[in-house]
C-alpha cells in the first residue's frame, strides 16, 4: 500500500471515530435512556421498558407540542420558500452593484443565533425596544409580543424566516444561474411571458434545488430548539413550546430524563418517516 493510500485511510479511519464519538455515539445513549426512569443524569437507572413512550404518548402535552412544531416549522418553510425563491429571482438580475447586494443579503445567515435572539428581544421590549417605541409613535401603547401566545408564536417565525431565508436564497440563486439562457429566448420567441416563463422554464429548472432545500429545511426547523429557547423558553403559557423544548424541560427542568429522551426518540421517528416518505414521493433522481 503506497503512503498516499495510507494516509487517506487513516484520515478516513479518524473521520468515522469523530463521527462515531460525537453523533451515532450520543444517540444510542439517547434512545438508551428513553428505556430507563432516572432522575438524573447521574441517578442509578431502572429499565422501565416502553413504560416512558406509553406515558408520553398519551400526555396531551405531547400532541400539543407536536402540533406547535407543525405550525411553526410548516409557516416558517413555506415563508423561507417564497421570499428565498423571490430574492433569488432579484438578486439574479444584473444591475450595477448587485454582488455588493448579494453579500449584504446573507448576513443574516452568518450571525449567531443568540446575538439575533437578544438583539430582537431588546429591539421588541416593551420600555426600551426600538420596535415599541416605533409602535408607541404610531399610536400603539403596548405590543404584547411575548404575552400573547399567537403574537409570540408569530414573532419567532418572523425572526426564523428573516435568520434562514437567505439559505434559501443563496440555493435558489445557484440554480437559478445554472439555467441555459437558451431555454428563456426559447420561450420568449414561443411568445410566453414572464409568467409563463417562470411557471415553465424557471419552477422545473429549480425543481431538483427547491426539493433538497425543502428537506434540509424540513429536518431543521422542526428540529429547531434555540431561536425559541432564547426568545420565549416555550411560553406564554406554553404557546411556543414544540417537542426539542417540551423534551429540554422534561429532562433538565422536571428531572424525567426517560420521558425526555422518549420525546426526542419520538421526534427522530417521526422525521425519519417524512423523510421515507418524502423520497418515495419525490425521487430526487427523477427525470422531468
Amino acid at each position: 500500500m503506497m503512503r498516499g493510500d495510507r494516509v487517506i485511510y487513516a484520515i478516513f479511519i479518524l473521520a468515522f471515530a469523530l463521527t462515531a464519538l460525537l453523533i451515532f455515539y450520543p444517540a444510542y445513549h439517547a434512545v438508551e435512556l428513553s428505556f430507563q426512569h432516572r432522575k438524573s443524569l447521574v441517578s442509578a437507572p431502572e429499565w422501565v421498558g416502553f413504560a416512558n413512550y406509553g406515558h408520553v404518548l398519551v400526555m396531551p402535552e405531547f400532541w400539543s407540542a407536536l402540533g406547535r412544531g407543525v405550525i411553526f416549522s410548516g409557516c416558517s418553510i413555506a415563508l423561507q420558500l417564497g421570499l428565498g425563491l423571490a430574492l433569488a429571482i432579484l438578486l439574479d438580475r444584473k444591475l450595477p452593484g448587485m454582488a455588493v447586494i448579494r453579500g449584504l443579503s446573507v448576513l443574516p445567515y452568518l450571525l449567531p443565533t443568540v446575538v439575533v435572539a437578544l438583539t430582537f428581544r431588546w429591539m421588541l421590549d416593551g420600555s426600551t425596544g426600538i420596535i415599541s417605541h416605533l409602535a408607541k409613535t404610531l399610536g400603539y401603547t403596548h405590543i404584547a409580543w411575548a404575552d400573547h401566545p399567537v403574537a409570540a408564536m408569530a414573532t419567532v417565525i418572523l425572526i426564523s424566516v428573516w435568520i434562514w431565508t437567505p439559505f434559501v436564497t443563496l440555493a435558489c440563486l445557484a440554480g437559478l444561474q445554472s439555467i441555459p439562457e437558451e431555454l428563456y429566448e426559447a420561450a420568449r420567441i414561443d411568445g410566453a411571458g414572464a409568467w409563463n416563463r417562470f411557471l415553465h422554464v424557471t419552477l422545473p429548472q429549480l425543481r431538483s434545488v427547491i426539493l433538497v432545500v425543502l428537506l434540509l429545511r424540513t429536518i431543521w426547523m422542526f428540529n429547531k430548539f434555540d431561536i425559541i429557547w432564547l426568545m420565549t423558553r416555550g411560553g406564554p403559557q406554553h404557546a411556543t413550546e414544540h417537542l426539542p423544548v417540551l423534551s429540554y424541560r422534561l429532562a433538565f427542568e422536571l428531572y424525567d430524563v426517560g420521558k425526555g429522551a422518549a420525546i426526542s426518540t419520538i421526534s427522530f421517528l417521526i422525521l425519519s418517516g417524512l423523510i421515507v416518505l418524502y423520497f418515495r414521493f419525490f425521487p430526487l433522481d427523477q427525470k422531468d
